[in-house]
């Protein structure tokens, strides 16, 4: 058990060690009784920009636990554990993962750290083989639909900035955050509020993380999808991956956000799926500079101040959401297309976030007031605006604007200090061509908002390249308390493809509920 003293205020300019006596003071703890001591978690406090400062959580290991004085920003930590006792049923095969994505990758780690030896289809490639093939895609437009930035080792989440921010507050956030920095990920992912790990660092993990299944028993396949299911008596009976038949009683659903085809096999096989909200847009582009000076004025530059981040949201008279969502410092703008003859963007940065633009989702929520109630409609929505972003170009070149021409209902774009990012190309378009007209009028709305409270957001020279549809799963897969699909034993649902969480920590945070609740059923696979 540790203690954890909250809101400890440092200034820029003051000495940051000062933070340690500091919190000392503020727990009333004498400076003999600490054994050990820790950050625990840092953040920026920039809205004053005449007083930035970081505010801190410090941990401290004591003697005497009992002269601390706990309050409302002191209080006593007993870390994480993810020990579960193991269930009484033997498993006939071992357990089976649909997807090598953030929740298929730390529910098969734990799996295998417990001794149950899990088997992982991934559809795409791995890593070495991915880079090269959406490398080849970036370069020359020539696109895989089995292994792309959407599939293969790490899933989508491999080419972004590998953020780790989550809302959620779930003690399994603090085991994730320990993994990636044991497997080579930057140490200040375990103190930082707004963690990343970067594109360069997060594929290292991702392979490191693969090698320590494989070496406790667990066995990851590349470019083998997950065909179809059977199910008898309702319960999982098999599977089909591959071309080939797998036995299997218990199947991990974490196929991602992009898995169409899966999720339209699953419908027919008799699981029940809903359609859920998501949201679209484009992808904005500023100087980085110019964010940084926005946030932090005179200091921006300093060099204990990280790139300039924000996150921006608001809502019309109707309740309908607009807000800024993977907001990526120092990176660019990728494509993301995994079915032929479509468009769609996201973005990414390295670890140094050393790129001169920045570049974020601006995204409308929709709905069934917009798609239907059908989870098929919603997928077919969501790509029929992936196939119209490829007719207003004829190619992978994505559709563009700047954000005065946008504002002012004007197609195209003329280029200011703003150079757009996007690898394979982009051309003048019309958004009011693309998107529906309620989503016209939430961006456009957003971007006068978010100009009124960021300095230059809505900058004419302000890049604009679109769409921006894979925000999330446009379905949820229906599952019981116990986190198996509803009337269907044996499959269990999880992450961001199933509809259970949003980016990559609260995807890998269901992973580990998933696996938890499957070990709690079963014993160890012998």
């Amino acid at each position: 058990m540790s203690v954890l003293v909250s809101g400890v205020r440092v200034g820029l300019m003051e000495d940051q060690e000062d933070r340690w006596q500091r919190a000392l003071e503020k727990a009333g703890i004498p400076g003999g009784e600490v054994v050990s001591r820790r950050v625990v978690k840092r953040s920026v406090d920039a809205r004053r920009k005449d007083r930035i400062a970081f505010i801190y959580t410090i941990g401290f290991e004591v003697k005497d636990e009992g002269r601390v004085r706990t309050g409302p920003e002191v209080r006593l930590h007993t870390p994480c554990s993810l020990d579960t006792a193991p269930g009484h049923s033997p498993m006939g095969s071992r357990p089976v993962i649909a997807g090598f994505g953030p929740a298929g990758m730390f529910c098969g780690l734990l799996l295998a750290q417990k001794g149950y030896r899990p088997l992982i289809l991934e559809r795409g490639e791995a890593m070495e083989n991915r880079v090269e093939t959406v490398g080849a895609f970036f370069r020359d437009g020539v696109l895989r639909e089995d292994s792309n930035v959407q599939f293969g080792e790490g899933g989508a989440g491999t080419f972004s900035d590998g953020k780790l921010t989550t809302r959620i507050n779930d003690p399994r956030c603090e085991y994730v955050l320990e993994q990636f920095v044991r497997l080579g990920g930057p140490e200040e992912l375990l103190w930082e509020a707004k963690p990343h790990v970067g594109t360069d660092r997060l594929r290292q993990v991702v392979v490191a993380l693969r090698k320590e299944i494989e070496g406790l028993g667990g066995e990851v396949r590349f470019g083998v999808k997950l065909d179809d299911i059977t199910v008898k008596n309702g319960a999982l009976a098999g599977i089909s991956a591959g071309g080939e038949a797998v036995a299997a009683e218990n199947l991990v659903l974490a196929v991602g956000h992009s898995a169409r085809d899966t999720f339209a096999m699953l419908r027919q096989r008799g699981l029940e799926l809903a359609a859920k909200p998501f949201s679209v847009g484009v992808r904005i582009e500023h100087l980085q500079e110019d964010i940084d000076r926005g946030l932090y004025g005179a200091m921006a530059g300093h060099p204990l101040l990280p790139k300039g981040e924000y996150q921006l949201s608001s809502r019309n008279s109707q309740g309908q959401a607009v807000y800024t969502f993977c907001m990526c410092p120092g990176g660019v703008v990728v494509p993301a297309a995994s079915v032929a003859e479509t468009v769609v963007t996201n973005g990414m940065s390295n670890y140094l976030r050393d790129g001169r633009n920045a570049n974020a989702a601006l995204v409308a929520s929709v709905d069934d007031r917009d798609f239907g109630g059908d989870p098929m409609e919603a997928m077919a929505w969501q790509e029929a605006l992936e196939k119209t972003a490829w007719s207003l170009t004829g190619s992978y070149r994505a559709p563009a604007q700047t954000a005065g021409r946008f504002l002012e209902g004007k197609p195209g774009f003329v280029l200011g200090r703003v150079e757009p990012t996007y690898a394979i190309g982009v051309e003048g378009a019309d958004f009011a061509r693309l998107f529906p007209p309620r989503v016209l009028e939430q961006l456009r709305l957003g971007l006068r908002a978010f100009g009124r409270r960021l300095p230059g957001f809505d900058a004419p020279d302000s890049f604009l390249t679109g769409p921006e549809t894979r925000t999330s799963s446009p379905v949820r897969i229906l599952r019981d308390e116990e986190g198996q699909a509803r009337g269907i034993r044996g499959i269990w649902p999880c992450g961001e493809g199933s509809g259970y969480a949003g980016g990559i920590m609260s995807a890998a945070v269901d992973g580990l509920r998933t696996a938890q609740a499957l070990m709690g059923r079963y014993k160890p696979f012998a």
